[in-house]
């Protein structure tokens, strides 16, 4: 079958892991996997026809002008340069507008790289010091999330994701009828392989093994972030990591002479979206959008589940994978695997950048024909299991770009917006009287102890509201028995619900 020229495939990936403190500045990593990726593809003078230059938002350091920075240093004179904002989304999304532009004639090469040195920056801090790191924004930029949280959340200090996954986790385990221990176990058994790829991973941040029981039983070491989770089975973000990616046309890829095995295709794609708040999800457990995201992603790519050789799931926490799973009908213990990198508690979760991790581990793993049939499916969560991106590569190109399927480019771009959004449920900043406990977590602190229960209420009506759990003999409670579809009492303490019961 010909390919048509703008039809757009990866050809060049990079990771790097730093080991040594202090590392480098976010600047000379994303340079030095930007020339890897380059040196990736096997062609001379790849990174000086770039048209495009794309950053993933850093939260080490706030750069004056990031992808202009980084063109400087690659010597490079692209058209286009973008900057994005905080979310898990974000690589597939510059990713999709590259491929997006690509197959429109508009551009023939694109990098999209992002890296972190928070581990360094963590290092730094510990010794009294900090970065003296190049080209700093003056006057700071505002934070890179694109919508803050809701008021009655700040109030109720529910903004964290270990405490904004927690609930929705709780309400999933009560949804399915487990206990507080099969929820405890079952995730364990879930997470624990991923740990056997992160230790056979050479860029993953943990390269070692742990069994389902030391990932779930608290310790000194794995103390409790936002209960029911453990240290050991959330993202750990202090890493220094960084990954590059670079898309070409197959016209340029084969005026360069790239090889076609090489080559890794986009060939399915969707975004969709639930709610921005927690509170306002119809169902805190559940995920329409993912599973609308998974449905057109796949029958974009023209395959099923079936037909997916390899996957990488977005890790932040149990919920997102149990969610996508529950999507796809997938079982959360499918020989398959549910990571090529380890996920994000294991081989590294570097803010916003993962997902060039896991499309740059399953470029590498499909050019390796471990993917067989041939398709990798990666997907990507920004903010609290609000947004969703679904991507289906291959080493086959398909149909997706060709003549007649503009509605993909739509997508691709934006323009066509999401395949799914959720209607939200009103939220009530204050409330007193009697509701219905619709998800929870208890807040711990550094030193592992129990702090204060944070609690999503169902009123009469419809509306939900926060309500924090102050009384330590609740607080504890909470983690003895389960909590959802309890009735509660709430009594306003200024612009915070205080619950009992």
């Amino acid at each position: 079958m010909s390919v048509d020229p703008r039809t757009p495939c990866l050809v060049g990936v990079a990771q790097h892991t730093v080991r040594e403190r202090p590392g480098p500045e976010p600047l000379d990593l994303w340079e030095l996997v930007a020339r890897r990726a380059a040196a990736d593809a096997g062609v001379p003078g790849l990174l000086e026809r770039l048209d495009s230059i794309q950053v993933v938002y850093t939260e080490s350091w706030q750069y004056d002008d990031p992808a202009a920075r980084l063109a400087e240093r690659l010597k490079a004179a692209p058209r286009h340069r973008a900057y994005s904002t905080v979310s898990g989304t974000a690589p597939q999304a510059l990713l999709g507008t590259a491929a997006a532009a690509i197959a429109a004639g508009e551009m023939d090469a694109a990098l999209v790289t992002g890296g972190e040195a928070l581990a360094t920056k963590k290092a730094l801090r510990r010794a009294g010091e900090r970065p003296a790191w190049s080209h700093r924004a003056h006057p700071r930029p505002p934070y890179g999330w694109e919508r803050p949280p809701h008021p009655a959340e700040l109030a109720h200090e529910l903004f964290l994701p270990v405490h904004t996954y927690a609930i929705m986790e709780t309400a999933r385990r009560a949804a399915a009828g487990e206990s507080i221990g099969d929820e405890r176990e079952a995730r364990g058994r879930m997470m624990a392989p991923m740990t056997r790829v992160a230790a056979a991973n050479p860029h993953a941040w943990h390269r070692r093994e742990w069994t389902p029981e030391e990932l779930v039983t608290p310790g000194p070491d794995n103390r409790v972030v936002g209960w029911p989770y453990t240290k050991r089975t959330v993202a750990f973000m202090d890493v220094d990591q960084a990954a590059a990616v670079i898309m070409v046309s197959s016209g340029l890829a084969d005026r360069l002479g790239i090889d076609r095995d090489r080559r890794v295709h986009l060939r399915g794609w969707a975004y969709a979206e639930d709610t921005w708040e927690v509170a306002a999800r119809p169902a805190l457990g559940e995920s329409p959008a993912m599973a609308a995201a998974a449905r057109h992603a796949l029958d974009r790519a023209g395959t099923d589940l079936d037909g997916i050789g390899a996957l990488d799931l977005y890790s932040c926490f149990a919920v997102a994978l149990r969610t996508a799973c529950a999507a796809m009908g997938l079982d959360p213990l499918d020989g398959r695997g549910l990571t090529v990198t380890g996920g994000l508690p294991y081989a590294g979760a570097p803010v916003s950048v993962y997902v060039l991790h896991s499309t740059a581990a399953m470029a590498e793993r499909l050019r390796e024909g471990a993917g067989a049939p041939g398709h990798g499916l990666v997907t990507g969560v920004g903010m609290h299991l609000t947004k969703h991106t679904w991507a289906v590569w291959s080493t086959e190109p398909g149909d997706a770009f060709r003549e007649g399927r503009g509605d993909g480019l739509a997508a691709l771009r934006g323009a066509g917006g999401p395949v799914h959004v959720a209607e939200p449920v009103p939220i009530a900043d204050v409330f007193e009287g009697t509701g219905t406990v619709a998800g929870y977590t208890v807040a711990h602190g550094r030193d592992g102890a129990a702090e204060r229960g944070i609690v999503v209420v169902d009123l009469p009506g419809g509306a939900r509201t926060h309500a924090l759990v102050r009384d330590p003999a609740l607080v504890a409670e909470a983690e003895a028995v389960e909590l959802v579809g309890r009735e509660i009492r709430l009594v306003p303490d200024g612009p915070v619900n205080v619950a009992t019961w």
